[in-house]
């Protein structure tokens, strides 16, 4: 990327030229596990000696299908898990597919099998993919697995029982920050990749954005402080926001924000910086009358979806939030 440097020398300005070339030193290949939920659990305890794990306990009303391959590339194939009603219901049930976190560098899909357990006792069809970190891919590689995700579960519908007109996407931290850009950006084709698919659309009916950003270059966003180490979102875009700031507002949801945005759930804990950009964001559908529901968590870590007490409430919000947008 060229950008213009301008240079001040008494009373002359000097326009000078500087190519930045995209790093890729982040790209070790080497899974970072420094994001987990015995790691969130031990932060969280820090600050709220009350929190609590919570079990995975599956329902005798859900069956679970573990590593489905649902894209490919090249030899690298792309997994899920898939957790659902063992009831056969005479009507379909909606989707929900849920992004983990980890700054989009760390964690993993099995960060949510508990929400995905309890959602799918409720009659939801639920799936958790994996998707390319940081260490293995840059942006927009995790966009394009996503919505080759998406793409998967209207393949698949039949086979689930799934309505392919009422899928949502859920995501907590960098997955919010995803669940919510894959909602924006379903019309607009240069995000969609070239995995596996492509006759169907990846066009998202829902969004749930839990403590996930609306925006990177922001007065309330705390990304691109590369100061004491390069920051996760600039290992991520492969650019610190002074180099390519249009890259870093390409991967923003509000960006994008509009009249093809689909209704949207916040859930927000007390930490400011992980929701920046949302009442832009809000007011940028407004004119568009699209639903927009927020709760905010008071006194509460950001890990908060992941443990007690906010998990069950958490759970409450989300199939309340559902049955209203997805009701006939």
């Amino acid at each position: 990327m060229k950008s213009k440097i301008y240079l001040l020398i008494p009373t002359i300005i000097l326009l000078v030229n500087q190519s930045f070339a995209q790093s890729t030193k982040g790209l070790t290949g080497v899974r970072d596990t420094s994001y987990s939920m015995t790691s969130a659990y031990l932060g969280t305890l820090k600050t709220h000696i009350n929190a609590k794990m919570v079990s995975e306990i599956m329902p005798k009303t859900v069956e679970a299908k573990k590593d489905i391959i649902y894209a490919k590339i090249g030899k690298r194939s792309l997994i899920l898990d898939a957790f659902y009603p063992k009831k056969k219901n005479k009507n379909l049930s909606p989707a929900v597919i849920i992004i983990h976190g980890g700054g989009w560098r760390t964690g993993n899909k099995n960060q949510h099998i508990a929400l995905a357990q309890r959602l799918a006792n409720l009659g939801y069809v639920c799936f958790l993919p994996e998707y390319r970190l940081s260490t293995e891919a840059l942006f927009p590689a995790a966009l394009h697995d996503l919505k080759a995700s998406i793409r998967w579960v209207r393949a698949n519908a039949k086979m689930y029982q799934i309505d392919s007109n009422k899928i949502a996407t859920l995501g907590f931290s960098a997955g919010g920050q995803l669940s919510a850009l894959l909602g924006s950006t379903a019309h607009l084709s240069d995000f969609e990749g070239s995995e596996g698919n492509r006759n169907y659309s990846s066009k998202v009916n829902a969004v749930i954005d839990i403590d996930g950003i609306l925006a990177f270059i922001h007065p309330e966003s705390g990304e691109g402080d590369d100061s004491k180490k390069t920051s996760a979102a600039t290992n991520w875009f492969g650019y610190s926001k002074t180099e390519n700031p249009q890259l870093w507002e390409k991967g923003s949801a509000l960006t994008h924000a509009g009249k093809n945005s689909p209704p949207t759930l916040f859930l927000n804990s007390s930490v400011d910086r992980m929701h920046a950009g949302r009442e832009d964001y809000l007011t940028k559908l407004a004119p568009f009358k699209i639903y927009t529901e927020i709760h905010n968590f008071p006194d509460s870590p950001h890990s908060f979806c992941l443990f007690e007490p906010w998990f069950t409430p958490t759970v409450q919000y989300v199939d309340a939030f559902l049955k209203k947008v997805f009701r006939g």
